[in-house]
């Protein structure tokens, strides 16, 4: 039987053929994963950013001044948090303390 040109051609591609479809295949998969892996990544450094700038921005707000009605013994409450916490020492409370029952 004489080799015909189109009688491949009706039984598929060949070996060679799905290899080189496989091929594609493959790299598409791949191409389209790592734009999905870097879309995702700008994604979230950008959400860090927006958050980084976030929180420094609460940083830098200045704090509220105290009101002027501000009773003693709130501020005697905050003093002894601060003592509590060991952000004041025993004498830095003790004259904080006078300043605020005298005054």
């Amino acid at each position: 039987m004489p080799f015909r040109r189109g009688a491949m051609n009706r039984r598929g591609p060949g070996l060679l053929g799905a290899v080189a479809r496989t091929a594609v295949v493959a790299g598409t998969a791949s191409a389209v994963s790592g734009r999905v892996r870097q879309h995702q990544q700008e994604k979230f450094a950008g959400q860090e950013a927006e958050q980084a700038a976030q929180a420094q921005a609460a940083q830098q707000q200045p704090a509220a001044p105290a009101a002027p009605g501000d009773d003693t013994i709130s501020r005697l409450e905050r003093l002894a948090g601060l003592k509590t916490q060991g952000i004041l020492t025993e004498e830095e409370f003790a004259a904080e303390k006078a300043k605020i029952l005298s005054g």
